[in-house]
């Protein structure tokens, strides 16, 4: 009868091991601050920076280290959850100063949604030299990559793009990349092209969808009739401790390189629109659909004038 209250106590010890790392730093890190916190410290000494827009969806901002999700539920939503994937990147390498960015798109992925473009990068934030694209073909070479890239401390941070929810990257593999990010200080962001909601050891999940822009801002604190503004992001938290499952709309600033949270009502999406819900009324078939059989009699014809007739003798 000891054998399985000792297994019992030794399974009790495992899972509050687990709970211990899941919540710490990493192994062998507690008490110890990442290469990030530290950048981030020094850099508020020499020019404390403005409020950014993430702090309306987390308290301290996004996670200094570790995996961070970041999804759309549909392809055509992909341009705005590439936007703020980049936008946080952009952040990463304004903090490093002369860290680089790795994009791993999963061959899949990266032919659905296109490829990164120089100039458009460096109008958005980032620098183009400090920005390298990997290619694999197949998921499990994605993420056995983003594992080898997280250990290189000369990149800030770490995209991996990959399409829908692969039977291959599951609750174990995002352990494992969750404590591989931790244990080197790195910051990993989980790019899902449209993919479900699953179970994940990232440290958040966010979906994000378009918003509507506003007007270009001019020097005098005015608008630009007619103009289209900074890009703006409808970001929902889907997973996090701290911050509340409600949208909210970021606008990115490519010169300060920081969210702003603006006050515009994000427009409902279609599929949460009640209307949308609502079973579509069919019309009424006045005609029949096919032709009819041959040899058959196409139902009783139009009915004529009746005729009383008279009564022969």
């Amino acid at each position: 009868m000891a054998t399985p209250a000792l297994a019992r106590e030794r399974l009790v010890a495992l899972r509050e091991a687990v709970a211990r790392i899941e919540n710490a730093d990493g192994p062998g890190l507690s008490g110890r601050k990442s290469r990030w916190q530290w950048d981030a410290q020094e850099a508020a000494r020499n020019d404390p920076p403005a409020t950014d827009g993430l702090d309306a969806i987390f308290a301290a901002g996004l996670p200094a280290c570790g995996l961070v999700e970041i999804r759309n539920a549909q392809t055509r939503d992909m341009g705005a959850a590439t936007g703020f994937t980049l936008a946080v990147a952009a952040m990463r390498q304004e903090i490093a100063k002369t860290g680089a960015t790795l994009w791993i798109s999963q061959a899949m992925a990266l032919s659905e949604a296109g490829m990164p473009h120089a100039p458009g990068l460096k109008n958005y934030g980032l620098d183009p030299a400090r920005f390298f694209l990997a290619r694999p073909r197949t998921v499990q070479d994605a993420l056995w990559m983003a594992e080898a890239a997280l250990g290189i401390s000369a990149f800030s941070a770490v995209i991996l793009e990959i399409r829908g929810n692969p039977a291959c990257f599951g609750l174990t593999e995002s352990r494992r990349l969750q404590l591989r990010a931790k244990a080197n200080g790195s910051l990993l962001l989980l790019l899902r092209q449209a993919g479900e909601e699953e179970a994940s050891s990232a440290l958040c999940r966010l979906r994000v969808e378009p918003a509507p822009s506003g007007e270009r801002p001019l020097p005098d604190g005015s608008t630009l009739a007619g103009s289209l503004g900074n890009p703006a992001f409808l970001v929902t938290p889907e997973k996090s401790k701290i911050a509340d499952a409600v949208g909210t709309v970021l606008e990115w600033n490519t010169d300060d390189r920081r969210f702003r949270r603006t006050e515009t009502c994000p427009e409902p999406h279609p599929e949460s629109h009640p209307a949308a819900q609502q079973p579509q009324r069919q019309p009424e078939d006045t005609l029949p659909l096919v032709s009819l059989s041959s040899r058959r009699q196409g139902g009783p014809g139009p009915l004529g004038t009746v005729v009383a007739l008279q009564r022969t003798p």
